[in-house]
């Protein structure tokens, strides 16, 4: 019992624990709904009044937002309004510092870069009133200003040309060729400094406006007054050239450029100013020297004895100052391809790429022309001298050929982007000096065909047309590649290389052209040798000549060019000579008839002379005496300088006359011909071969 009252009690307390807990519950749950009931009123009320906030706002922002834009396009329009009101001004604002004008070189004036500015200012309104207000006083008055600042800009660029225009000094410009021939590990040629860099940077900024706004009369004002000074710069040179030679073959001390090519011996050496000009002096020494070595050792005469001859190599005055016109005009011509390179160099920047080669015709083309002219000058005068067949003038056109042609790779380098007239410029002095040298080389040889010289040298020594033609052809291997260019263009000797393969074309080329000319001369010195009525010295004169030819080619370099042309050349020199030493013989016949032992109608064996055998003997003496007194007279007369031949000659003269000399004279000279055999024997044996030694000796 006491067990299920306390079970029933403990439920009981448990339903009221739970009872009591389900009033709180269903209490709370009052109570929330009464919180939610309260916050969705709230939350009403709260959209309730944000709607009305909404509805209250939103107007006021759209009208501040269009209040806003309005200020905007209130400022803006204001900007603009300033900015045209700006155009309006900008006469006013800047005609004073248009009036005064750039100060870059002018005293008092704006500085370049305030200056630049101003007009920009004048170009932006210009712009703006053609657009908006073409027919305006505005328009008018902003054109005239700014006309007149452009005119005042051009005008200080030309002024800044014209103070830094300046030629280069003759010294100033042989160093840059000679820094530059001594810069040979340089790529970049040497550029000396024309326009200082800060005025040259002013310049760059005032060419770079005028060009931006349609002024390119600046680019003709730059070529004419840059080429104004390149023309200065060339004709200071030719000046100064002229000075230090003094006009006279002796120079004139004091000169670091030319020195006198042929100077005295006791003079102290000057070094010249650039190795080109070196090694001309060189090879007129060279000319002279072997000019005088050549005739002098191998034909005994001299360069102060001279004989006339129609056709005349040889070096006097005038020829000596057309080596020195000729090293005068190569100087020229380098000295302007420098100025050329300069002038390109100095131009960048300030001349437009486009505009460069129209701008740099006109900077070289005054220069050119006058080059150009020296040139035709320099050739016309040798065709004068080939005219009158004096044949040593023509010789410098080939150094200046050379030269020019060596040259020309660098200078079409120089001017590749420019105007064809310059190239072609420097292809007329080529072309001219072309066509002179061809016509020399030829008329050297029709000169030889048409000789009207007749003097002929008495003693049969070697003529001076031979000496002449060997010393000519011995100068023309000094420029064999040139003359090889020149003849190859012409069919007459080109049409032997296509029979023929040579290593070098160039000497096979003047190969031809020496054997023209010694086979000519050959023909001509035949020709002139019948005027001797001697045969003995006509055989003489000839045999001097030929061998004359041969030694000389022997000697140079000329023999190994002719043997490509005539392999058989020296041989036939050989046996030339000695076909005129056994016509030279001849002369020896009637002598021979008089010692002539065979056949003889005399008895020796008998005990005594009949007077028909005596008097044979009488005349075989007197005839052979007489002969030989004559031949010996005569031939003291001929000349034979060179030494080798002339023992030879002299040999064979003993070899051929004394063994039957000594026959004829111990045969007879025993005999009891005559009384007195003094009268008839008057040369022993040895006595002959003194008088032959004394052949071909005018000193004896």
């Amino acid at each position: 019992m006491t067990t299920l009252d306390e079970r029933k009690f403990e439920i009981t307390n448990k339903l009221e624990k739970e009872q009591s807990n389900l009033n709180i519950l269903v209490e709370r749950l009052a109570k929330s709904s009464q919180i939610s009931n309260g916050i969705d009123t709230i939350l009403n009320t709260f959209e309730t009044r944000l709607s009305r906030l909404e509805d209250t706002i939103l107007p006021v922002y759209n009208e501040t937002e269009n209040l806003h834009k309005t200020k905007q396009n209130i400022d803006k329009t204001l900007q603009l309004l300033d900015n045209v009101i700006s155009y309006y001004e900008v006469s006013s604002d800047v005609e004073d510092i248009i009036e005064k004008g750039p100060s870059v070189v002018t005293d008092g004036g704006i500085d370049l870069e305030i200056y630049l500015k101003s007009l920009n200012r004048l170009a932006k309104a210009q712009k703006y009133f053609e657009k908006h207000i073409p027919q305006s006083v505005e328009l008018e008055n902003v054109t005239s200003l700014f006309n007149k600042g452009s005119d005042k800009l051009s005008s200080e660029f030309r002024t800044i040309l014209d103070k830094h225009n300046r030629p280069l000094l003759p010294v100033a410009l042989l160093n840059l060729i000679n820094t530059d021939e001594d810069a040979l590990n340089e790529d970049i040629p040497t550029v000396p400094v024309v326009i200082p860099p800060p005025i040259r940077a002013e310049l760059i900024t005032m060419a770079t406006w005028l060009y931006d706004n349609g002024r390119d009369e600046y680019l003709t004002v730059y070529g004419k007054v840059r080429g104004h000074a390149m023309m200065k710069s060339l004709t200071s040179l030719k000046a100064y050239q002229r000075s230090v030679s003094g006009g006279s073959v002796h120079g004139t001390a004091g000169s670091p450029m030319l020195r006198p090519k042929f100077q005295n011996r006791h003079e102290p050496t000057r070094r010249p100013s650039t190795r080109r000009l070196q090694l001309f002096e060189k090879k007129a020494n060279r000319m002279l020297i072997r000019a005088s070595q050549t005739i002098e050792q191998s034909t005994g005469l001299n360069l102060g004895t001279r004989r006339a001859s129609h056709l005349d190599i040889s070096y006097n005055v005038e020829e000596i100052d057309n080596e020195q016109e000729m090293e005068n005009y190569l100087v020229c011509v380098v000295a302007l391809h420098k100025l050329m390179q300069t002038e390109l160099n100095v131009m960048k920047g300030i001349v437009e790429p486009t505009h460069q080669p129209r701008v740099f015709e006109l900077i070289v083309k005054e220069a050119m022309d006058s080059i150009v002219q020296d040139g035709e000058n320099i050739a016309a005068r040798a065709k004068r001298c080939i005219s009158r067949h004096d044949f040593g003038s023509v010789l410098v056109i080939f150094p200046i050929l050379k030269q020019l042609m060596a040259l020309k790779p660098e200078f079409e380098r120089t001017v590749e982007e420019c105007d064809p007239y310059v190239k072609s410029k420097f292809e007329s002095i080529l072309t001219t000096l072309h066509s002179t040298g061809v016509k020399g080389l030829e008329d050297f040889i029709e000169s030889l065909r048409s000789d009207s010289v007749t003097q002929l040298p008495p003693d049969g020594t070697v003529h001076e047309l031979t000496s002449n033609v060997l010393m000519f052809l011995e100068q023309l291997l000094e420029y064999t590649e040139t003359i090889g260019r020149v003849l190859a263009q012409d069919p007459s000797y080109s049409i032997h290389l296509d029979k023929m393969k040579f290593h070098d074309k160039n000497k096979a080329l003047l190969g031809f052209y020496i054997k023209k000319v010694l086979v000519q001369l050959n023909h001509t010195l035949i020709s002139k040798s019948e005027q001797y009525n001697d045969p003995a010295l006509k055989a003489i004169f000839r045999l001097n000549n030929n061998n004359y030819v041969l030694k000389s080619l022997q000697r140079s370099n000329l023999l190994e060019l002719y043997l490509i042309a005539e392999p058989g050349c020296e041989e036939y020199y050989y046996k030339s000579i000695q076909e005129h030493k056994n016509a030279y013989s001849t002369s020896w016949n009637k002598l021979l008839n008089y010692i002539s032992i065979e056949d003889s109608p005399i008895n020796l064996h008998g005990d005594k002379l009949k007077d028909k055998e005596r008097a044979f003997i009488k005349e075989k003496f007197a005839g052979f005496n007489k002969e030989i007194d004559d031949i010996v007279k005569v031939q003291r007369g001929y000349s034979i300088p060179d030494v080798e031949l002339r023992e030879s000659i002299k040999r064979d003269n003993k070899e051929y006359i004394i063994p039957k000399y000594n026959a004829f004279y111990n045969m007879y000279a025993c005999t009891p011909f005559t009384k007195n055999p003094d009268k008839y024997i008057k040369h022993k044996p040895d006595e002959i071969v003194t008088l032959i030694d004394k052949f071909f000796d005018v000193a004896a």
